[in-house]
């Protein structure tokens, strides 16, 4: 193994890849993963010195905190690969900022900024193999941090665990899904956790996730958990829709993930000039406006799907098919949004993060 130090980080390369035994034109996404992993671990009241070193298993004993009072929360970002070899991230910033709201939350304490950039591009270095050229390809890149301290006493831990782990990946969704508007569950409430990526919030998703699934739907959307008359966001995605001409998203709130490539649709459909509210949505209209003829699109937009469109949704018991039109906002809100990633269009709001090759 090679061992050096950059930026305060200790680095230990592996002494053999994995990559050669990787098929990368059928990847599964979230299974395949890199060769090294970050670490940096909280004690004594602050952050040790980081590391990258050769992706492994971890010893952590079974009373960590973690696995009894639930703090852990992450992100999702990837890196991409232009042809000239060259890496970048997307709003990274925006990634940093948001993994420390939601530990503030959970009452973790949060992560260095420096430590943070240091350590992806230090680690994005060690595996830029993995990486691979060309739209649909990306490196998907999982910050996250857990409560480690040894004790099942009812309060935060007095250690934690910061890591990041890579999976090169492609499409999430190959094609168009159909999802359910829910009537009984409930993925947030008001003064809950729902803004925040806590571990949790998805746990919870998973039963009811796995009911539609029974009858034929991918996804679930969310509606608010008082009423059961305002739609919110999907399972892994923010989610708007199209009517007419105009694009319908509900506001961010202490429910709803405040997604980054939620913000950044927002942002493109202003530069277009395609009129875009940002209100409460209700199940009735959208039901109404698919009766009506006036509902055009309805699609999810996050980190591991891009853009997703809907090709049906269903609310009690009353099915909608969406035909799925030519020249539509979501490929088109895609296709901006890849170019800018991959180093091949125009970024007209810094949003591109190019990684120093070292």
């Amino acid at each position: 193994m090679a061992k050096n130090n950059q930026n305060e980080i200790d680095i230990v390369t592996t002494e053999k890849s994995k990559i050669n035994t990787v098929d990368f034109n059928n990847l599964i996404f979230g299974r395949v993963f890199t060769d090294h992993m970050f670490v940096c671990d909280f004690e004594d009241g602050k952050w040790q010195t980081p590391k990258v070193m050769p992706y492994q298993a971890m010893s952590i004993e079974p009373s960590a905190r973690v696995f009894h009072y639930g703090q852990a929360v992450f992100e999702g970002m990837k890196a991409y690969k232009d042809d000239d070899g060259k890496v970048f991230l997307f709003r990274p910033e925006d990634n940093h900022r948001r993994i420390n709201k939601s530990a503030a939350r959970l009452a973790i304490p949060e992560f260095p900024k420096d430590y943070f950039f240091n350590g992806l591009e230090a680690l994005l270095n060690a595996d830029k193999d993995w990486i691979k050229p060309g739209l649909g390809n990306s490196l998907y890149i999982r910050p996250f941090v857990i409560a480690t301290e040894a004790a099942i006493s009812a309060s935060p831990a007095a250690t934690y665990r910061f890591m990041i782990i890579c999976s090169p990946a492609k499409a999430y969704y190959n094609a168009p899904v159909r999802v359910l508007f829910a009537e009984k569950f409930s993925r947030s409430a008001d003064g809950g956790v729902g803004f925040a990526k806590a571990a949790g919030n998805y746990a919870a998703q998973f039963y009811p996730t796995s009911l539609a699934q029974k009858k034929g739907f991918q996804q679930i959307i969310w509606t608010d958990a008082s009423t059961h008359k305002y739609l919110e966001e999907a399972g892994t995605m923010n989610i708007f829709f199209r009517i007419n001409d105009t694009l319908i998203t509900a506001p961010t709130s202490d429910r709803i993930l405040d997604g980054i490539t939620r913000k950044s649709v927002i942002q493109l459909a202003k530069d277009l000039g395609i009129k875009c509210e940002v209100r409460q949505v209700s199940v009735e209209e959208i039901k109404n406006a698919a009766k009506d003829g006036s509902l055009k699109e309805i699609f999810g937009a996050g980190t591991a799907a891009v853009i997703s469109p809907v090709s049906a949704f269903e609310h009690a018991d009353d099915v909608f098919e969406i035909e799925q039109i030519p020249n539509s906002y979501a490929m088109l809100f895609k296709e901006k949004l890849m170019h800018i990633q991959h180093n091949i269009g125009l970024d007209e709001h810094g949003w591109r993060y190019e990684v120093v090759s070292k």
